[in-house]
């Protein structure tokens, strides 16, 4: 690992356009990938859903399909910088990262609590209903694992700052051993704490990236590839580095050590490919796509689920078989159909992006932990129970809101 990094440099000063676009990019990937893997069927009872990469060999497309270690590697790179320039206290910073965090989840909230139980009223079947009201909130994982890092960013980057590559390295070593008792004891629920090991560790390198101590990234990408493949073959990790249904073991949940080398040789691939990249065009990308990324992603899965109603479930049209000729050729169609969903909706709640202009109060260890411990229980109680009818879906959102209000002036009495 040493002969990756160099001595610590002056931290980045301006925008970094590699980071905003892998930004983006990853977000794009993401909506992608979800609009384009469901094979949808519906019998008049029950809406069945497989996955178009569970076809044989299709699974290495994963490798680079499955973005969420960049999406982490450029959220701890533009952690850093935020934190850098911020000049104020830890816990300020925190509450402001919150506050742009959980907000447009509220509206999404707002819509989803209500919609299961009216189109239930409305004569909706309740199988495929109770499928997309779960599935929508399942999305919010990647919220309650960010707000993590972002929660633990100064903590890290004072680690960061005293150790260097040792914290990502001892992150590296936590996904290893928790592994080993996972497969050696069979104890499939340690595996959780790889939550922390595997996406800090991927942060943690964006640290490195942000004071532009992150070398030799084809070597990083070679040792990160050729370590996945090497568990991939000889070790109990499946190839997919996204859930398929009837997998025994899952890479992503919880995440894996062949999780966390798939990670390293995409940013080292990205990383190789950074002057290639910053020499797009992609100003006028950026500055379009840069406020209305939350929305994109909080929005593109009820956008998948409205068209389903209508095509899978109303005019009883399944999916073709991927790969097949109706399959691509009725892709752009599909496409086109969810991009027009998508586009009202975007318009409408992209304003969320930006949280009310509201003063904060007097920002403490006490006051954003305490925020940071609401908005995170209520963003994993929908991600545990999503949006079907029901009172968990309502507390948890009341948790999220009383997160936000812990950041704003308290009166005096």
């Amino acid at each position: 690992m040493t002969i990756l990094l160099d001595r610590p440099a002056a931290p980045v000063k301006t925008r970094d356009t590699f980071i905003d676009v892998l930004r983006i990019a990853g977000m794009a990937l993401v909506v992608l990938q979800h609009w384009t893997i469901p094979v949808l069927a519906y019998d008049g009872a029950r809406l069945t859903t497989g996955n178009a990469l569970s076809m044989p060999g299709v699974w290495v497309i994963t490798w680079i399909s499955q973005v969420m270690p960049l999406v982490f590697f450029a959220g701890g790179a533009a952690n850093a910088i935020s934190f850098r320039r911020a000049h104020g206290t830890a816990p300020a910073w925190l509450a402001v990262r919150l506050r742009r965090l959980a907000w447009p989840v509220l509206p999404l909230a707002a819509v989803w609590i209500p919609v299961p139980q009216v189109l239930a009223a409305l004569g909706v079947p309740e199988q495929p209903l109770e499928v997309g009201s779960r599935l929508t909130g399942q999305l919010l994982w990647f919220l309650a694992v960010y707000l993590i890092a972002v929660t633990a960013t100064p903590l890290m980057l004072r680690l960061h700052d005293r150790y260097g590559w040792l914290a990502p390295l001892a992150l590296a070593g936590g996904a290893v051993g928790t592994d080993l008792v996972r497969f050696a004891a069979g104890l499939d629920a340690i595996g959780y704490l790889n939550i922390l090991f595997v996406w800090l560790a991927v942060h943690q390198l964006g640290f490195l990236y942000a004071d532009r101590r992150l070398r030799r990234p084809g070597l990083l990408a070679v040792t990160g590839f050729g370590a996945a493949a090497l568990l991939v073959a000889f070790g109990p990790y499946p190839g997919s580095m996204i859930g398929l249904p009837g997998a025994e073991v899952s890479n992503m949940a919880p995440p894996t050590l062949a999780m966390l080398a798939v990670g390293l040789g995409q940013v080292g691939l990205a990383t190789l490919l950074r002057p290639w990249i910053t020499r797009l065009r992609t100003d006028r990308l950026l500055a379009w796509a840069g406020p209305r990324m939350m929305t994109v992603y909080l929005w593109h899965m009820p956008a998948l689920f409205a068209v389903t109603g209508v095509v899978v479930v109303a005019l009883g049209a399944d999916t073709p078989t991927p790969g097949s000729m109706g399959w691509l050729l009725g892709w752009p169609v599909w496409f086109g159909a969810l991009c027009l969903v998508l586009w009202p909706l975007l318009r409408g709640f992209a304003r969320f992006e930006e949280p009310p202009a509201l003063p904060y109060g007097k920002a403490t260890w006490g006051t954003s932990l305490t925020a940071a411990a609401l908005v995170g229980g209520g963003l994993l109680g929908l991600t545990c129970y999503g949006f079907a009818p029901g009172i968990a879906p309502v507390v948890s959102t009341l948790a999220i809101a009383g997160g936000l209000l812990v950041t704003t002036p308290r009166a005096r009495l």
